[in-house]
Formats: C-alpha cells, sequence, structure tokens
C-alpha cells in the first residue's frame, strides 16, 4: 500500500512539472539565497543581434580600486568564453588596450561590434586560511563581490548599442579559495544569450 501512495504522489508530481524545471528553480532560489555564486545583469537597451554579427571583444586598461587586482584581461576572455558558443564570428584582443586602440583593432579586423569592457570593482574576501593569517580581520571575512561594465558599440558608426553592467556575489558554498574573477564567466555567458534573445 505505501509503495502505490508513493507511486502515486511522484506520479502527480511529474505531471505538474518537469524534473529539469525543479532542478532549474532550485538553482535560482540557492544563488538568490546567497547559497551559490549570484550575478545580476542591468542592460540599458534590449537591442538584440544578428547571430552572424562580427564581434570584437576587448577589455580597458583600468584597474579596479583598492588592493585587489584581477587579471589584466580575465574580463575580455571570459566574454570571448561566453560569446564564442552563440556567436560563431569572434575574436578578443590579446592585451588590454585604451577605447580607441580597440576600436582600431576591431575594424582592422572587419568587426560589426566592438565590445568594450573594464572591471570596475572587485572585493577579495578571505576565504582560506592562509588568507586569514595574513590579514586576519574579520571583518574581512565573507564572499567575494564584483562589478564589471560593458560597452557594444557599433564599429562603422560608433554607435553605442547598449552598455550593461554586471554585478556578481559568491556563494556561501562557493567562497573557499575564489577570487572575484571568478565570478563573471556566468553572467557574461546569459549576456550573450540576451544579446540573440535566447531564454535562460
Amino acid at each position: 500500500m505505501r509503495v502505490l501512495l508513493v507511486s502515486l504522489v511522484l506520479l502527480a508530481l511529474s505531471g505538474c512539472m518537469k524534473v529539469s524545471d525543479l532542478a532549474d528553480g532550485a538553482e535560482y532560489h540557492l544563488r538568490d539565497a546567497g547559497v551559490l555564486d549570484h550575478g545580476s545583469t542591468e542592460r540599458m537597451a534590449s537591442r538584440r543581434l544578428q547571430q552572424d554579427s562580427f564581434i570584437y571583444i576587448a577589455q580597458g586598461h583600468f584597474a579596479p580600486p583598492g588592493s585587489t587586482y584581477p587579471r589584466p584581461n580575465v574580463v575580455a576572455e571570459e566574454a570571448f568564453k561566453g560569446f564564442v558558443e552563440y556567436f560563431p564570428m569572434v575574436r578578443r584582443a590579446r592585451v588590454p588596450l585604451g577605447l580607441e586602440e580597440a576600436m582600431s583593432e576591431a575594424r582592422g579586423a572587419g568587426a560589426h561590434y566592438l565590445l568594450y569592457s573594464r572591471f570596475a570593482y572587485a572585493d577579495d574576501r578571505i576565504g582560506t586560511v592562509e588568507e586569514w593569517e595574513d590579514q586576519e580581520a574579520v571583518d574581512r571575512l565573507g564572499t567575494d563581490r564584483s562589478v564589471i561594465q560593458l560597452m557594444l558599440i557599433e564599429t562603422n558608426t560608433r554607435f553605442l548599442v547598449d552598455t550593461a553592467r554586471i554585478r556578481s556575489r559568491g556563494g556561501f558554498l562557493t567562497f573557499y579559495d575564489a577570487k572575484p574573477e571568478d565570478l563573471i564567466g556566468p553572467p557574461l555567458h546569459s549576456y550573450a544569450r540576451s544579446l540573440l534573445g535566447v531564454g535562460r
């Protein structure tokens, strides 16, 4: 009788919602509650791009204020990883560039758009025993945070197609030995999807 009752409950639940939907919902709530890494993107425009758009990705020289110094070209590297899955024609600068240099390289490569980025804020909190021994500051314990800024510019007209601000924070279960630059990959991937109008 008990087996029949359990089977009926499982059958009823499976009829209401797919297992993948339940998993997505659980992951969303865990991220929102701060258990897992979380990122939010604020876009200033909702324009979509064609999938065959040629995008050149570059990062500025700007280093975030404070004592945290992410790898010099990490935003461009992570953006490239996110964009290459959705846009077949993507290239990135090998080193940080000024805006005019980046625009010149993008035009020289024949790109339709320049995605220009910078690491605006990075807070690397204490997340390992070694970091605690170095700093020994209770107020520095916690999860890492980061903010990156993006500008999507049409290379022919220099028209600012979109600007975005991505804020990320680490999760309680993932903060050990993490860095602010470890947080930016998934939101950049989501931003690439949003430019195509693809859902979550």
